[in-house]
């Protein structure tokens, strides 16, 4: 290699960059996990107080207010989103917001599956969100707040009207514990563990507020439920499931994590420290983006740009000039050749997303190691547009 394009000098201290499951929390290791009651039953007094612990420390560092119910439910966010869906859409219209690969999912989960005749379909392309003005909030709505694979969030909660006469339902699974939840607009919320704290796998939240909790006492589906999505019974709230009764067995290894990490979130000072964080990082990503003309942000208007799952194009003249294939294929080279140097793993673009770069920036990860990040991104760039020109 030409000393013109020598490979930094300073590596990241940890390289995963992946948009999920993310980075271990600065510091983290499986010490920390030796209170877990392992070997016992998660309905013992051991297991059902870590279990409470588990919610009341959610509800401080995310803010949730008081009166909103938080459970902890099986098969990740897609459980939860799952729950929430079966549980309560067919009482009215719904308007399905889509803009990346998850939301469509929804989209697909209500049309083909529950067969929802009323669903109105909003969506936007990769990079951009639907036209928030024109969602009907006489119906139910579901939306994800963050785009996890096309790193562009909703601003705020703004758009969303206090006297709605629907349900409002986010995904909020990259969102949760780095972007300011609007509780208020909010009538269920979902996240797993794995993103912005780096949790464990498998394990989902819900919340739910008052008025989700009157739509689950009040209706009753014309399809029938599965076991781990009941959350009513007699046409009651299972109030046991928000206390840490689980519908199912949890791993209590996972759910000691999850302790940690909310203990190590509530010493930053919450979710204010666990934001300042991703923003920090995302600071360092703009700051390089800007200073640089072979790579862009996929999110067009700077006000949806995430600062947890950032996503990122090519722009260089004479890679846009390569057919689609040859794009995608020098992305790749970038991804492959950072892996295999081990200073980054995991950041290529979802599988369903355009080509290009996805780097997780949430709270978990060091801004330092971001900034060596872009060093080694512009060492690599440098390499593969050599080959390129060889090439021609």
């Amino acid at each position: 290699m030409s000393e013109l394009n020598a490979k930094p000098d300073v590596r990241p201290a940890n390289p995963n960059f992946s948009s999920g499951p993310c980075a271990k929390r600065p510091g983290w290791s499986l010490d920390q996990l030796a209170d877990a009651p392992l070997g016992r039953s998660h309905r013992a007094k051991p297991g059902k107080a870590k279990l409470a612990e588990a919610i009341d420390l959610t509800r401080k560092v995310l803010k949730v207010p008081d009166d909103y119910r938080i459970g902890i439910v099986p098969a990740s966010d897609t459980g939860a989103v799952e729950m929430a869906l079966w549980s309560l859409l067919g009482a009215r219209g719904v308007d399905m917001l889509a803009w990346e690969s998850f939301g469509s999912g929804w989209v697909t989960d209500v049309v083909k599956q529950l067969k929802l005749d009323n669903a109105r379909i909003l969506e936007a392309p990769y990079g951009a969100l639907p036209d928030l003005s024109k969602v009907d909030f006489s119906n139910d709505v579901v939306f994800t707040w963050n785009g996890t694979t096309s790193g562009v969030r909703v601003p705020d909660g703004d758009w969303i009207p206090a006297d709605r006469e629907g349900l409002t339902i986010c995904d909020a699974t990259s969102a949760a514990f780095a972007q300011d939840l609007a509780f208020d607009k909010l009538d269920v919320v979902t996240f797993s563990w794995q993103k912005v704290l780096g949790g464990e796998a498998a394990h989902g939240v819900l919340i739910l507020s008052p008025r989700a909790v009157e739509r689950l006492e009040s209706y009753t589906p014309a399809w029938p439920l599965p076991k781990i999505f009941r959350l009513t019974k007699g046409g009651k709230l299972i109030e046991g499931i928000f206390k840490g009764e689980t519908i199912n067995t949890p791993s209590m290894l996972c759910v000691e994590d999850y302790i940690d990490a909310l203990k190590w979130a509530d010493g930053l000072g919450g979710l204010d420290g666990l934001r300042a964080r991703a923003d920090a990082n995302l600071k360092a990503l703009a700051d390089w983006v800007e200073a640089n003309g072979w790579i862009d942000f996929l999110a067009n208007d700077p006000a949806t740009r995430s600062n947890t799952s950032v996503c990122l194009k090519v722009v260089d003249p004479d890679v846009l000039a390569l057919d689609g294939d040859r794009q995608a294929a020098f992305a790749k080279a970038l991804v492959s050749v950072l892996d295999a140097e081990g200073i980054a793993h995991d950041i290529g673009a979802y599988r369903d997303a355009p080509s290009g770069l996805r780097i997780w920036a949430g709270a978990t990860v060091e801004t330092s190691d971001l900034k060596a990040l872009t060093a080694w991104l512009d060492w690599a760039f440098a390499s593969e547009k050599a080959k390129l020109r060889q090439a021609a």
